[in-house]
């Protein structure tokens, strides 16, 4: 059982801070994957093929890494009060993403989406920042609870297209109306806490430092291999068990797990009550929202024992389950929701820990430069991911599709192993 760390060493009010940013978090990243939620609904609508599908999230992740990027040559978040950033961000993130459901077609969505990610990152990275003033002890605890929440919050998309006459309008307003109440809350009751941060802005001229430092370089390539892995999984997962239940063998082999279901489809009460579109959402958000505890534990668990161990263990087991994902489309249900349920624990329970590395092993001066170089590295090879696993199952199926995001991990896990040979070294 992790142990969360003792009340003395933390400021009184940081405990519901805490709490105050985790909510506004879950409230507000609830735009994130609207799109890949709907993707059946807008498919049908506009008569998408499965790549332009996936552009409505992939755009998402480019949008992300440009408001990434002008936010730190800006230096925004030094700038402007925390909580009026996030503010403004929130609000402008809902407003557009609203926008989606009038949108005349595909090519303005697209351009919808990219402007739905600009301003989330006015709302995600800042979060982070925002819950470190608060906690020097407890550090991991404290940002792996916001990496949960999000976390979350990401997959609540899926869980309203399980209610039925939602469709559309019920997700892309409900998650609008949502990220505008996140940013109300903050700007209304947040304040800094005691450990503010010195400005350590983004640096072209710091862009090589970061590059030759080997730590560092290898900190942020843990963090490429475990993003190689994370947003095509919170993509897809949902599509995947789409299939699986459109199919229906794999329930008809749980053994009368769930009602009505037999002869390899949904028969009986299932049927008249539950598609398959709605299981699939279900599961999916499932599959997602169990990551919120994985990285509250994965936070606790690194302050204790190290975080490159963690990240490393997480790796090895996401990277295993995504191995083996793409076979279960006929197994048990009971066996198809343990990997799922594993696979969405693992994969984003190092997520915080890699951030935070950096700011442990990059050089002082280029923390900040180190950090946003990181951040829109990994976020642009997501884009190029998500493309990548729909592709791959478009033409190879699940196996393959799956199969491919486990060469990431595998690939983090070298990379930190060498990290931790390197540190251990030097202490």
């Amino acid at each position: 059982m992790a142990r969360i760390p003792r009340r003395s060493r933390i400021p009184p009010r940081a405990w519901s801070t805490l709490v105050l940013l985790a909510v506004a978090e879950l409230m507000g990243m609830s735009l994130w994957f609207t799109a890949s939620a709907l993707s059946p609904e807008l498919t049908a609508q506009w008569g998408l093929s499965e790549a332009q599908a996936g552009w409505l999230t992939t755009v998402v992740q480019l949008g992300f890494v440009a408001g990434t990027a002008v936010a730190a040559f800006l230096n925004l978040a030094d700038i402007f009060p925390a909580r009026r950033y996030f503010c403004v961000s929130a609000l402008l993130g809902a407003a557009v993403n609203a926008l989606v459901l009038v949108a005349p077609g595909y090519g303005s969505a697209l351009a919808l989406r990219f402007f739905t990610g600009f301003f989330l990152a006015g709302v995600y990275p800042p979060a982070m920042k925002m819950i470190a003033t608060w906690f020097r002890d407890a550090r991991g605890f404290a940002i792996g609870t916001i990496v949960g929440a999000l976390t979350v919050g990401k997959a609540v998309p899926y869980l309203l297209t399980s209610v039925e006459g939602g469709g559309a309008a019920l997700v892309l307003a409900g998650a609008s109306l949502a990220c505008a109440a996140s940013g109300l809350l903050v700007l209304t009751t947040y304040r800094d806490g005691p450990y503010r941060f010195e400005r350590r802005p983004f640096s072209w001229r710091l862009a090589g430092t970061v590059v030759w430092h080997r730590e560092t370089r290898l900190a942020i390539a843990g963090y490429l291999g475990h993003m190689w892995e994370l947003y095509p999984m919170w993509a897809t997962i949902a599509l995947f068990f789409g299939d699986y239940f459109a199919g229906g063998g794999g329930l008809a082999a749980a053994g009368g797990g769930l009602p009505g279901v037999a002869d390899g489809g949904l028969t009986g009460t299932v049927a008249g009550t539950v598609s398959a579109a709605a299981l699939a959402g279900v599961a999916g958000f499932g599959a997602i929202a169990i990551g919120g505890v994985g990285a509250v534990l994965a936070g606790t668990w690194a302050d204790r024992l190290g975080r490159e161990r963690v990240t490393i263990w997480s790796m090895a087991v996401s990277g295993a389950c995504a191995a083996v994902m793409g076979w279960l489309l006929a197994a048990p249900f009971w066996l198809v929701a343990v990997v799922a349920g594993v696979w969405g624990f693992a994969v984003v329970a190092d997520s915080a820990q890699f951030s935070a590395v950096v700011t442990e092993v990059a050089p002082r001066h280029a923390v900040g430069t180190a950090l946003t170089l990181q951040t829109s590295l990994g976020f642009l090879l997501t884009a190029a991911t998500i493309w990548m696993t729909v592709e791959l199952e478009t033409r190879f199926g699940w196996r393959v599709a799956f199969g491919v995001l486990a060469l990431g991990p595998w690939a983090g896990i070298v990379a930190m192993r060498r990290l931790q040979r390197l540190r251990a070294g030097s202490t």
